[in-house]
């Protein structure tokens, strides 16, 4: 049995997939697990069996414990794969107590470990982790500060624990390869941008590749036909117009930072913002004549770039505007449907209603990039897959530009209906389809990996 693993590893998390290869089929998803919170301890483990071939031992539910011990990536991978080692040894004594035949499930049939990477710079294919591409990766943790280090970790920890395996490195960024450079560039002096790499790269790349490649089986179209936008909204958030099955035009850039406002990130602010935040000014502007802007030197504070990047990738977002990382807790105060979820405070409304004006932004702009040649408009993520409100207040805003009401029904039943890609739209009506697909970045980089020759 070639097994692969997927490895995903965000600010705080880290979860990952293992898959039997299969030469003529998709990958099989053989268990999943999660670990959270790796940052505020206890962390939260989770570890669930699927399907492993032959073995009755499956669809074992899904097991959460508190971990304290977890506190960094690494610790937490060491942590699956001691928890993997003993469930193959349960397997093993399981199968011959019955008298079966012996399933196998051992971490030496490991092959590939499949590690998400954030910013790959100008790598826009997969790579061998060497000491070159570790430190290449290394060298870009700047752009990603949120990612690529956690990755890193990963790596790490994964050659050190897994040493007969190879590790892989897949890239958010590869996605974007095709963006036109009237799209990837500033308005900078080109000189001095391409030699420092300043251009836009774009990322949740294996997200887009999967919604990509999961719409159109679903519409029954040509991959390199399908023209959507798609917009991946969780924590983190962006979106993205496709093409012919290619980004032409996505919401990140330079970094993740720029674009939608997520659980802790500003979005698009105007660059000089940072600095005036950072103002010794006085913070009161009626008590101060309206005037709060300032530059004169002894109220000027100097802001070194890894501050102003720590402030606007952590301090910000719906954090700062709500003052929680959890758009659920947004929506249920925004849109209180008892009395015990009401709210006085208009800021989840704030909250809310900034990040749908600024979906609303980046949907017109796609639109027209797109020449209004769309087959769907998609939300995924963990609130694009979970957020019934702002998938209706999307959807009501959308109409205009000739997509279909959405089913109220459709809408509200998306988590008990099956399957990868679900239609929420009236199909009556005709016109531009809006669908949910949920994403599985983990899944992508498994099957990008069995079709690669090289890689076996």
């Amino acid at each position: 049995m070639s097994l692969i693993l997927a490895v995903n590893a965000g600010s705080s998390s880290l979860k990952i997939s293992l898959f039997q290869r299969q030469v003529n089929d998709p990958p099989r998803l053989v268990l999943t697990s999660s670990t959270s919170s790796i940052s505020s301890p206890p962390a939260k483990f989770t570890f669930k069996v699927v399907d492993v071939p032959g073995s009755e031992l499956t669809n074992s539910g899904h097991k959460e414990s508190a971990e304290a011990d977890l506190r960094d990536h690494e610790s937490a991978f060491g942590h699956f794969v001691d928890k993997l080692a003993r469930y193959a040894e349960d397997l093993k004594q399981a199968t011959q107590a019955t008298g079966g035949d012996r399933v196998n499930l051992e971490l030496g049939q490991i092959r590939n470990v499949c590690h998400r990477v954030v910013h790959g710079g100008n790598y826009v294919e997969p790579v061998v982790i060497t000491e070159q591409t570790y430190h290449h990766i290394e060298r870009l943790s700047d752009l990603a500060p949120l990612h690529n280090g956690a990755a890193l970790r990963v790596i790490h920890a994964a050659i050190t624990v897994l040493p007969n395996s190879r590790s892989i490195a897949f890239f958010d960024t590869a996605f974007h390869k095709h963006l036109p450079p009237h799209v990837a560039a500033y308005a900078i002096d080109q000189n001095v941008a391409r030699k420092r790499g300043l251009r836009k790269y774009g990322f949740h790349g294996l997200s887009y590749a999967f919604i990509t490649r999961s719409v159109a089986q679903y519409l029954g179209e040509d991959p390199t036909k399908l023209n959507i936008i798609a917009l991946h909204i969780g924590s983190g958030a962006s979106a993205c117009a496709i093409r012919g099955g290619k980004s032409i035009d996505t919401s990140m850039g330079l970094t993740p930072l720029s674009g939608l406002p997520g659980a802790t990130r500003a979005g698009d602010v105007d660059p000089s913002l940072i600095f005036h935040y950072t103002s010794q000014a006085p913070l009161d502007m009626e008590e101060n004549g309206g005037e709060i802007l300032s530059h004169k030197e002894g109220v000027a504070t100097e802001v070194h770039i890894s501050d102003a990047e720590r402030i606007l990738n952590t301090q910000m977002g719906w954090k700062a505007l709500a003052g929680t990382t959890d758009f659920g807790e947004i929506v249920r105060k925004a849109f209180p449907r008892s009395a015990l979820e009401k709210s006085d405070d208009d800021k989840y409304k704030l909250a809310f209603n900034l990040l749908l004006d600024r979906i609303l932004h980046f949907v017109g702009a796609y639109y027209l990039a797109l020449r209004g040649d769309i087959h769907a408009l998609v939300f995924a993520g963990g609130v694009g897959e979970h957020s019934v409100e702002l998938r209706s207040k999307v959807g009501d805003a959308v109409r205009c530009l000739g997509f279909v009401a959405l089913d109220e029904g459709a809408n509200r039943g998306v988590d008990s209906r099956e399957g990868v890609v679900v239609d929420i739209g009236n199909g009556g009506q005709g016109g531009k389809k809006v669908l949910v697909c949920r994403t599985d970045e983990q899944g992508e980089m498994a099957r990008e990996c069995s079709i690669v020759e090289d890689f076996w």
